[in-house]
């Protein structure tokens, strides 16, 4: 698949309990692993970023990633494997701008 096919997606992920930074670079390692069998399988789909949301202690709540994928299943098929929440996935708009 070429990157050209890839569409770009919003995924929300809410947590149902409040994890670590280092639970977080641990399910950050899983995903970065699944990512590599499915694209060893054929399956389009890459990482492009996250946002991370905190507590008032510092503690992640959930993210806000920034996938490029064939299409949503291969995205819902990612976030099944990796055992990470799919809140809610979104075709991806154009950003707004700043100040």
């Amino acid at each position: 698949m070429s990157d050209g096919e890839l569409e770009d997606f919003t995924i929300l992920r809410e947590l149902d309990e409040p994890i670590s930074e280092d639970e977080l670079d641990a399910a950050g390692e899983k995903s970065g692993e699944v990512l590599e069998r499915l694209r060893e399988e054929g399956v389009g789909i890459e990482w492009v970023d996250s946002e991370v949301m905190t507590d008032e202690d510092g503690d992640v709540t959930g993210t806000f990633c920034h996938y490029r994928a064939e299409d949503e299943e291969a995205i819902r098929e990612h976030a099944d494997r990796a055992g990470l929440p799919a809140t809610r996935i979104d075709r991806r708009g154009d950003p707004l701008e700043g100040e």
